[in-house]
């Protein structure tokens, strides 16, 4: 469905992505997917096809370079070699242009590390319209709260073990303080409960589809109430 795209970063460097289309609507609004510790996996790609599905243009830039892990250990030797700064400043700020130049709104979405990082271009990516963080939260000393001055959408996890919820709550006395437009909702759930592929009980990341399909509906909700298009399915 999608294909590898280039584009420029601010910089002028070159980063690529996965980029996924609706099939009668090359100017509809983008949204900046932003990958999970994994890499660009074919499970990122299937998040940009179903937006694709849903009505909007999605990019996912490839900050790993051509890396995708398939072990904790190895995503997690990637997520800690990754310049967060150069990543949302570059890469995803490179993105949200990318889709800007066909796209009159645009979104940045992304999940676990991902959402960490959207929280980073919320108050960085100044073509961003609207952001939606899942159970991701960068370390607050480099959340700049009075700088994020789009609409947040934020999806967290009760028994999340990677992201606790007191350092969500922290980063929401943050965004409150700064007046900002914020909107969290809570699931009795793990950490990266929409990740289809996380099948083990055991694990500290588990799939909760109940969970996934509401946090979803509850996305689509929002990014048609900010990027202002009409959406061609809820699913």
């Amino acid at each position: 469905m999608g294909s590898i795209v280039q584009f420029e970063r601010p910089d002028g460097k070159h980063c690529s992505g996965y980029y996924a289309e609706p099939a009668k609507d090359s100017k509809a609004a983008g949204v900046v997917v932003i990958q999970e510790w994994w890499g660009l996996n074919d499970q990122i790609k299937g998040v940009a096809n179903r937006l694709a599905d849903t009505g909007y243009r999605a990019l996912v830039p490839d900050l790993y370079r051509g890396k995708v892990a398939v072990e904790a250990k190895e995503a997690e030797h990637l997520m800690h070699g990754l310049n967060f700064g150069d990543a949302a400043g570059q890469d995803i700020r490179g993105a949200a242009q990318y889709l800007k130049q066909s796209s009159s709104r645009v979104a940045v979405m992304g999940y676990c590390m991902g959402g960490a990082l959207t929280i980073l271009a919320a108050a960085n990516v100044k073509e961003a319209d609207a952001a939606v963080c899942w159970y991701g939260v960068p370390p607050l000393d480099y959340v700049d709260a009075n700088a994020i001055k789009i609409p947040l959408l934020g999806h967290f996890a009760t028994e999340d073990v990677a992201f606790s919820p007191s350092q969500v709550e922290g980063l929401e006395k943050k965004l409150k303080d700064a007046n900002a437009n914020y909107e969290f909702h809570w699931y009795k759930a793990k950490h990266a409960f929409a990740n289809e592929n996380n099948v083990n009980p055991d694990s500290f990341i588990h799939y909760n589809p109940d969970a996934a399909r509401l946090a979803w509906q509850r996305t689509v909700e929002f990014l048609g109430k900010h990027l202002k298009v009409r959406t061609l399915a809820q699913h």
